[in-house]
């Protein structure tokens, strides 16, 4: 149920992600563990690449409640998987492509995508960002875009 609430909360355009099994990173006798999770999402707009985020969960009986604010600790890696037809000049200057609640309370992880024109590649840049204190942890993939070739 908090999935589905999240995801019509994401806004339209917005890439859905898919979950992997998370790797626990403590060991908690009584409640939940801390622990890593990675997602998958597709680029809505840019056929032919997908994007893999890792962040940190935080455990605890916060944790099934949805009440914790995940720690601000993430890694993405953005990859050409199929042939890529976009016109770079098309897209905008940075444009949000992915973005997931880390907390109840307006945190969120974001993943934008900035073109660079002058090496033909996508930039994906990922934060974290908090209306009242944002974080300065960041992630950065790029994805030059090669000829694919034809089956």
């Amino acid at each position: 149920m908090l999935a589905s609430w999240i995801v019509a909360l994401a806004g339209p355009g917005l890439a859905q992600a898919e979950d992997f099994e998370c790797v626990s990173t403590t060991l908690r006798i009584l409640s939940p563990n801390d622990r890593v999770c990675i997602s998958e999402f597709d680029d809505p707009k840019v056929r032919g690449v997908s994007c893999y985020i890792s962040q940190a969960r935080k455990g605890g009986w916060g944790q099934p409640l949805g009440l914790n604010e995940d720690p601000s600790n993430f890694s993405v890696t953005c990859r050409q998987m199929g042939p890529i037809s976009v016109d770079l000049k098309s897209l905008p200057e940075r444009e949000e492509a992915f973005t997931e609640k880390t907390s109840i309370f307006f945190k969120k992880t974001r993943i934008y995508r900035i073109p660079d024109l002058k090496r033909n590649a996508l930039v994906y840049l990922a934060i974290s960002s908090k209306i009242i204190d944002g974080s300065p942890a960041n992630a950065v993939s790029a994805v030059p875009i090669l000829p694919w070739p034809s089956e």
